[in-house]
């Protein structure tokens, strides 16, 4: 006690502005509920596992530590389970899981004998008492971003329910037997509240539902409300109401008026169809899902060392098993694991170690690869509990990783690719001072862009990527002749893909070989400006790569436009063979005989920088139903390539909290420090803040405006001869030779990449293994030709 007095100094009471970490230590994934509890700083009020705490005392010098330890409660076994009054889990009136109950207690420690008071005491100190009072009281720093509850989200009252005019046209409807009045649909049929048509709904992603006879027939009236026929039941909240100018399921308090106006009687109609939202919860109930998640086989779970699940944070599942395939590389497991130690990268660390990337990515790596947390759980009845484990929570890893990035600091579902883009980036900044311990280096690899001029001249573009990104080529299917019958079959009988059984679903194969070769086949480039002809010309581009990463990742662009530009996501196999060779797809850089485009740009050209959309690309998009401004933003964001690339950029940003915002022409948004990031990437200064214009100041798009147009930066491009091109060696890059052996698949279940559920299946021990959250097991049925995206790993010799 009298150390304790002497030592007061060193206890700080904690203001409202103070992190307080008293869940989760900060080296580890121990946890009041470990074997030694938790111990609490109580100057810093960081918190560190029983094995990790003399660490801090070493390295500050604090000698006060508030212990909390949990120990289980003893419950009855025929507890009652509380009936929830929310749609949601972990928080008050949601879902009863049958969690143990938990007892704390807590004592007061100083080091470093680890010498106990008990708490509370009257004895302590004011000082202490108080704060350690605040402490206990106060809301974890571990769990302020958000409870990860899955609450129903409410629809809300139509602004034209209470103000619709309905028309005396005297239409009465019948009880059933519901047709479209404009094509011969009977299911998905919508009927309008002001006039009574009933018309079909909106044509699906996939080519299925109607054709789109209900939407346009509001787009000729402006008739704002309409309810979907077979979902009208004698609960009117359950009906499925669209608001068309609110672009939404909504309630209509007077629905029962409104019905009764066509002499629809709702107390005795039964429900036949889904409602929009029944629809979409069941898309993630789907063949994928199944399959993909191997549901309803029986998997075996196993444990140990690089067996570890993560816990779901609440739509992180992108970030498990992304990490989950990083951590089985050789590179992540060396950098931090094998070669750092916790203790070397604490020692490193800043004076709060929660805010450290390397320090987290370490404990990340120490707590997937160590075992210590692959442990069956204790179950009550062992005889028939499954076994499993519970798995450890990337909490703190994922707050630094997106610290400054509004989408993936939110709880909202992220695209894998994105993140992995993204994480590459804070590791490659994470490393700049030691870039040969870098491991996202092992990822990248050179790619040179071949244009050839009409003029016979050609000029060579060279950028780094950490992916191939390939399109589909669905005219190279191997099964042409079984879809052709599928086809046939499924027009003969009327039927809708999605009222079939997914066994008699036949779908596209294409081989990964025919991916790869539309990758590196010539592309054409119309309206190329020519700095030898000093016009405009038609040039041909040929892709090829410079280098051959250690882990070469491969990305599946699965949504892409239909004939009638209805955008969609393709239902493909990919037949993936377990080892590939891309030794063909090497460039061969500047020929003997070829002469180089001259460096000249006129200004006009470069003047094309400013940020304008195509405007029959917004046309087009706007045809589709989107905002005209979100269409001018992913015209320009996509460097007018195309419709289908503004579409997978509207459907990628539709949530960006500035996706309203006006776009700007001025100068002054330009970043001076994205300016000069883009010049350390080799870009002359006018061409950075042209491209930087052109691209709403982002660098990642920045940097793909100019490769997508070379016209306007050819003279500060990386232009490539024999005698002056750097080797892989020279740039930092890593190479060998082309065969690669397939070791790691993200697979994703869903209509989007930014909704539905992401699993990883990992090759381990020459057994492949699935990672599903938390959930770690033996595959019996790896999805191969279902990926997402694909790692491989070069096979050496």
């Amino acid at each position: 006690m009298e150390f304790l007095r002497s030592n007061l100094s060193r206890v700080q009471i904690p203001e409202p502005t103070h992190r307080i970490y008293k869940h989760e230590c900060c080296l580890s994934f121990d946890t009041p509920r470990s074997e030694g509890g938790l111990f609490v700083d109580m100057n810093s009020f960081l918190a560190f596992g029983k094995d990790y705490v003399a660490w801090n005392h070493e390295k500050t010098g604090n000698p006060v530590y508030l212990h909390i330890k949990d120990t289980p409660k003893s419950v009855p076994e025929d507890r009652p389970l509380k009936k929830p009054t929310l749609l949601a889990i972990g928080v008050d009136g949601g879902f009863d899981n049958n969690e143990t109950e938990y007892e704390e207690s807590y004592s007061i420690v100083i080091l470093p004998d680890f010498v106990s008071l008990p708490f509370p005491s009257v004895e302590l100190p004011e000082k202490v008492r108080i704060a350690v009072d605040t402490v206990l009281s106060a809301v974890g720093a571990e769990r302020r971003e958000q409870v990860a509850a899955w609450a129903a989200e409410e629809k809300k009252a139509s602004e034209h329910a209470l103000t619709l005019q309905q028309l005396k046209s005297g239409i009465v409807i019948p009880p059933s037997g519901w047709k479209c009045a404009k094509c011969d649909k009977k299911e998905n049929l919508w009927l309008n509240l002001t006039d009574g048509m009933i018309l079909c709904g909106r044509k699906n992603w996939d080519g299925t539902g109607g054709n789109n006879h209900a939407v346009e027939h509001y787009k000729e009236t402006s008739y704002p409300l309409a309810v979907k026929l077979g979902t009208i039941t004698a609960d009117l909240e359950a009906a499925d109401v669209y608001s068309y100018p609110e672009d939404d399921s909504v309630l209509d308090p007077l629905l029962a008026q409104h019905l009764a106006h066509f002499g629809i009687d709702f107390s005795s109609m039964q429900k036949t169809e889904m409602t929009t939202a029944e629809r979409e919860l069941d898309q993630n109930t789907n063949f994928d899902w199944n399959r993909i998640q191997e549901s309803g086989k029986e998997l075996v779970p196993v444990f140990g060392p690089g067996y570890t699940g993560l816990v779901n944070l609440g739509n992180s599942c992108y970030l498990a098993a992304t990490m989950q395939i990083l951590f089985s590389t050789h590179s992540f497991i060396s950098r931090y694991f094998s070669h750092q130690s916790l203790k070397l990268a604490f020692e490193m660390a800043p004076a709060d170690p929660t805010l450290d990337l390397n320090m987290q990515l370490t404990k990340l790596g120490h707590g997937l690869l160590s075992g210590k947390y692959s442990i069956p759980v204790t179950e009550k009845d062992a005889a028939t509990a499954e076994a499993r484990q519970e798995g450890i929570p990337p909490r703190m890893f994922k707050s630094v990783v997106a610290t400054g990035h509004g989408e993936f600091s939110s709880m909202r579902q992220q695209d894998a690719l994105d993140f992995f883009l993204h994480l590459l980036d804070k590791v490659e900044r994470g490393n700049n001072t030691r870039p040969d311990l870098d491991p996202s280096r092992s990822f990248k690899f050179g790619v040179e862009e071949k244009i050839l001029c009409s003029s016979g001249k050609v000029s060579y573009n060279k950028r780094d990527d950490c992916i191939l990104s390939l399109n589909i080529p669905l005219q190279e299917a191997t099964n042409k002749d079984e879809l052709e019958a599928f086809n046939n079959q499924k027009a003969g009988k009327g039927l809708e893909e999605n009222n079939m059984s997914t066994d008699d679903i036949v779908r596209p194969r294409v081989p990964l070989e025919a991916c790869l070769a539309t990758f590196a086949s010539p592309e054409q480039i119309h309206d190329y400006y020519s700095t030898a002809l000093k016009g405009k010309t038609t040039a041909i581009k040929t892709t090829g790569l410079t280098s051959f990463p250690d882990y070469l990742v491969l990305h599946m662009r699965k949504f892409v436009m239909d004939a009638g530009w209805v955008p969609k996501k393709l239902d493909v196999y990919i037949d993936v063979p377990d080892v590939i060779d891309i030794s063909h797809m090497r460039s061969k850089g500047l020929q003997p005989g070829e002469e180089l485009l001259p460096d000249a740009v006129p200004e006009e050209v470069m003047e094309t920088a400013q940020p304008v959309a195509n405007e029959e690309i917004v046309a087009q998009l706007v045809s589709m139903g989107f905002n005209q401004l979100h269409c001018q933003k992913a015209a320009i964001n996509t460097s007018n390539v195309g419709v289908e690339e503004a579409t997978n950029w509207l459907f990628s940003h539709m949530d960006d909290p500035d996706i309203d915002a006006p776009i700007s022409h001025q100068a002054s948004d330009v970043d001076q420090s994205s300016v000069d990031t883009l010049i350390s990437f080799g870009f002359a200064e006018e061409v950075a803040r042209k491209a930087l214009k052109a691209s709403g100041g982002d660098i990642e798009k920045a940097t793909d405006w100019i490769f997508n147009n070379p016209n306007a930066s050819v003279s500060d491009m990386d232009v490539s001869s024999s005698s002056s091109a750097q080797t892989p060696a020279q740039t930092g890059l890593p190479d060998g030779g082309g065969r690669y052996k397939l070791f790691g698949i993200v697979s994703h279940m869903g209509t989007s990449t930014h909704c539905g559920h992401y699993v990883a299946h990992i090759l381990k021990e020459g057994r492949w293994v699935i990672f599903n959250d938390s959930k770690v097991g033996i595959s019996t049925d790896p999805p191969k030709d279902m990926g997402y995206l694909y790692f491989f790993q070069r096979l050496e010799n």
